[in-house]
């Protein structure tokens, strides 16, 4: 158990280091000064972003989407890539298919649906693994907090028409505020599986046979209709019980908005809102 702890407590610290851009970036790309938002500030292209470090296996470079642009017809593309961004004598225009012809990159657009990937012939997998109101995310030995995967839709006057996504814990994959994280989990036979992660819902092996013993960085292409994303810290732990308490409550009411008449604290009302 104390193994186990010391391996949590340094997942956390790398998470919280690597949770933020590289310094490397698209010609179109403006980081904040924290480096943990990325706007495309011209066209639609030359929004390629990395993350600062390489990825752990089963370490999640998690983003959310913060500002979408009308007129432009593609969404936010995620992979990893085995190419140091500072080695890049020029940061490619696209990710698809600049960056993906350089080889050793592995990078998959969002759509509008859900992108399960059918692999080796099978048939794309069933409906989301677990149920949504259960804590973490299990991916093979990956055990992550659901909670902060997931994308929260803010209640207001028409949030009865999102209702049943809320009670699912999911938004529109490319919507503002859904949350989109890439991964690795290492295979027995010393390679590794890519998972993009789609507001808490692993959408399966969507590349097989990476070389984990290669560095690997997220990609994070701002491409098109996404604007602006920002870098969500994940904590490898065990869920607060504020997180449980929401989780609760949640299961048993029928409209989000019923949570005004519970007897809470206002802070934990807003909590549970998803505000």
């Amino acid at each position: 158990r104390g193994r186990l702890k010391i391996a949590v407590a340094a997942m956390a610290a790398r998470c919280r280091l690597a949770a933020r851009f590289h310094r490397v970036h698209g010609a179109n790309v403006r980081l904040d000064a924290s480096r943990t938002r990325a706007t495309r500030v011209e066209s639609f292209a030359n929004g390629l972003c990395f993350s600062q470090e390489p990825l752990a296996p089963g370490q999640i470079f998690l983003v959310e989407i913060e500002e979408k642009e009308l007129g432009w017809c593609g969404h936010l593309r995620v992979g990893l890539t085995a190419h140091d961004p500072q080695s890049l004598e020029v940061v490619p225009e696209y990710s698809l298919p600049d960056l993906v012809n350089m080889g050793d990159t592995w990078v998959f657009a969002i759509t509008r649906s859900h992108n399960r990937v059918a692999v080796d012939g099978e048939e794309a997998p069933a409906r989301a693994r677990g149920l949504p109101w259960e804590p973490f995310l299990l991916i093979e030995q990956v055990r992550i907090p659901r909670d902060t995967l997931v994308g929260r839709s803010r209640p207001g006057r028409y949030s009865h028409i999102l209702d049943d996504l809320y009670k699912m814990n999911v938004l529109p994959a490319t919507a503002r505020r859904s949350r989109i994280g890439v991964l690795y989990a290492l295979q027995s036979d010393g390679t590794a599986d890519m998972h993009i992660i789609i507001n808490g819902e692993d959408m399966g092996p969507s590349a097989r046979h990476l070389p984990a013993t290669r560095p690997l960085y997220a990609v994070v292409d701002v491409f098109a209709s996404t604007k602006s994303v920002r870098v969500i810290p994940v904590e490898y732990g065990f869920p607060s019980l504020q997180t449980l308490c929401r989780l609760v409550i949640q299961k048993h009411i029928v409209h989000r908005l019923a949570i005004d008449g519970l007897d809470l604290p206002p802070p934990l009302k807003s909590f549970c809102k998803h505000e």
